[in-house]
């Protein structure tokens, strides 16, 4: 067997009064690929600081095998010094690399290599950057949050690109599909400690799971043992002294096993704050465009998106995923078309720009914004230090200044921040930026469960195949579409990714074969055409213009219900006025929900008549 290119041995480090690393080994062979995971602020990205020679640890040995070459990609690049990209990358390449290579890479990735470093979008920082550590094909390649702010054109080359080297990679990245595509062996950072198994990332999630349940049975019998010998200490110790002092150490050396024992970290408990419901019609866009002076970046998209819908807004950077969300939910008006709102709706947004984040804020001046040390959650409030642990911070964080945290801990912060405001539509603009996976699993789970309706900005497509239920994607020239399904399913549909390179399956070869669904639903909408074209009744353009009010009223009142409801003391100081609003709630709610179907059932049948 060759030796390792690279090798860490018994590397320690400890960070803010707590073992960060205790006694982690890696090793690196040619050609190897690896993945590092763990979850946020478990040390990952500082391992592969300390890999590259950035970082020293408190204890251990780092050995890279004389001439290898190592390039090292951090999540925010310095590009102090370089007037220009170009000049950026050509520093990363030694003597004896080829010096075309760094313009041929930024041509690739859609630079030119004359672009000013300080008016790069992140994005195009990450492209760069990417670029730099690629120029000169090290041995081995160390890759922090490749793919974050990168579109998803340029996560599939990069992909291909890696996939083709002849070098070592360790990859840390949240993107799932990403790992499973290029990993070959996994390297579990957890509590401090590092477990090397050699599968890649598409089989390391099964074998951690069955680790965890392992260690958990294993600690209770321990527990359980404790509690064994503690009840003799209590009540038989009886026998022979010398047996007793032995019996005496053993209750000790197993009470210090508990206290070494580091637990896993629990699961992050990620909830959204729900507002009443909103409207059926959530909202709806008809022939809506948008022009930046002679380009167009919409063009006659239509659209209508229900309660309960989860949109997916995919496609390159700069292609208008933003301005497209933007007039959906009524920030930025359309050039022409029209955006309807529909009734009730109670919004909240994630956005991607981390801005609005003072890094001299502390943690908990972060949640409260500066308010004491209450957060209002759903209109109730909570201490700031129990929300800090749903989303996995630790009380003694809570004076933590947020330019120390890491990039997932500034995301959870993001997502605690937009979750506490009760909404019953969601707008995240990329959620999962540096979240860890387990972070991401949760975040799924709560997406799931939300009863309102989400609208999404996305480049991770696991994620968009977990949540959406269609995908909106740009398909050149201002034309935009609508695909049912998530990710893959719209990929399969058009035939070919968001690049134009073929995905195996042609648009025509689906729609021939798979279209049985649309022309039978074509059929049914034919056979229920009217014969000759008829007009709204005045009955029904009467109920068209006051169902709306009505139902802001019903809503207003079942809103002011359950206020009184939600009084504990309610129902003993008074059950008959309890039992009373009990069922005007109800009557209520069946009356707001019988006004929502009548009013789209009209709304569809006017717009059936005007298109006719």
């Amino acid at each position: 067997m060759a030796p390792p290119l690279l090798q860490l041995s018994d590397i320690a480090l400890t960070f803010g009064g707590h073992p960060l690393l205790d006694g982690v080994e890696l090793s690196v062979s040619a050609g190897e690929r690896v993945c590092l995971v763990g979850r946020n602020g478990s040390g990952k990205s500082t391992l592969l600081k300390i890999v590259a020679g950035l970082v020293e640890p408190d204890r251990g040995e780092r050995f890279i095998q004389p001439g290898a070459v190592i390039r090292y990609l951090p999540q925010e690049p310095d590009f102090a010094g370089h007037a220009t990209t170009l000049s950026y990358v050509e520093a990363g390449l030694t003597a004896s690399d080829d010096a075309h290579q760094a313009r041929y890479l930024l041509q690739q990735l859609g630079m030119t290599g004359e672009e000013d470093p300080t008016n790069l979008s992140g994005g195009e920082a990450r492209r760069v950057a990417l670029a730099r550590v690629l120029a000169p094909q090290p041995d081995i390649l160390l890759l922090d949050e490749p793919t974050n702010h990168l579109d998803m054109p340029t996560i599939e080359w990069l992909e291909g690109t890696l996939a083709n080297q002849r070098g070592a990679l360790v990859i840390i990245s949240h993107d799932r599909r990403f790992l499973e595509s290029l990993s070959r062996a996994t390297l579990w950072l957890d509590r401090g400690q590092a477990r090397r198994v050699e599968v890649g990332f598409r089989d390391f999630e099964a074998w951690r799971d069955q680790q965890l349940a392992e260690e958990e049975v294993q600690q209770h019998k321990l527990d359980r043992k404790i509690v064994r010998e503690e009840h003799w200490v209590r009540y038989g110790v009886t026998g022979r002294r010398k047996r007793n002092v032995r019996r005496m150490a053993e209750l000790a050396d197993l009470r210090q096993q508990r206290r070494d024992h580091r637990r896993a970290t629990g699961k992050a408990v990620i909830d959204a704050a729900q507002a009443d419901k909103s409207g059926a019609l959530v909202f709806e866009a008809k022939n809506i465009g948008k022009r930046y002076g002679e380009r167009s970046i919409i063009e006659g998209f239509s659209t209508r998106i229900m309660r309960g819908d989860r949109i997916g807004i995919v496609g390159p950077n700069g292609s208008g995923k933003t301005t497209m969300v933007s007039m959906l939910i009524g920030e930025l008006a359309p050039d022409s078309g029209e955006v309807r709102m529909g009734a009730g709706i109670e919004m909240a947004s994630l956005e991607q720009d981390r801005d609005s984040l003072d890094p001299n804020w502390t943690l908990a001046e972060a949640l409260t914004r500066g308010r004491g040390d209450q957060v209002s959650v759903g209109g109730k409030t909570k201490h700031v230090v129990s929300y800090m642990k749903d989303f996995l911070f630790q009380a003694e964080q809570a004076r933590t200044p947020l330019r120390v945290l890491s990039g997932g801990e500034r995301g959870r912060i993001m997502l605690a921040r937009a979750l506490a405001k009760p909404s019953n539509l969601l707008v995240l603009d990329e959620p999962t930026n540096d979240l860890d996976l387990e972070t991401l699993d949760v975040l799924e789970e709560m997406l799931a469960d939300y009863s309102g309706t989400v609208v999404l900005i996305s480049h991770d497509r696991d994620f968009l195949d977990r949540v959406v239920h269609s995908v909106i994607v740009p398909e050149g020239n201002g034309r935009w579409s609508e695909y049912e399904g998530g990710y893959s399913d719209m990929l399969g549909q058009r035939g070919s990714d968001l690049s134009g390179r073929a995905t195996g399956k042609s648009k025509a070869a689906k729609n021939a074969g798979g279209s049985e669904a649309a022309a039978e639903k074509a059929a049914r909408q034919a056979a229920s055409a009217p014969a000759s074209k008829r007009k709204l009744s005045f009955k029904e353009k009467h109920a068209l213009e006051t169902l709306p009010k009505q139902m802001a009223a019903l809503q207003t009142e079942a809103k002011q219900l359950g206020a009184a409801l939600a009084d504990p003391k309610l129902y003993t100081r008074d059950p008959n006025a309890f039992a009373e609003k009990s069922a005007r709630l109800a009557a209520v709610e069946a009356e707001l929900s019988s006004a929502e179907d009548q009013w789209l059932e009209l709304e569809m049948l006017r717009e059936e008549i005007e298109g006719g």
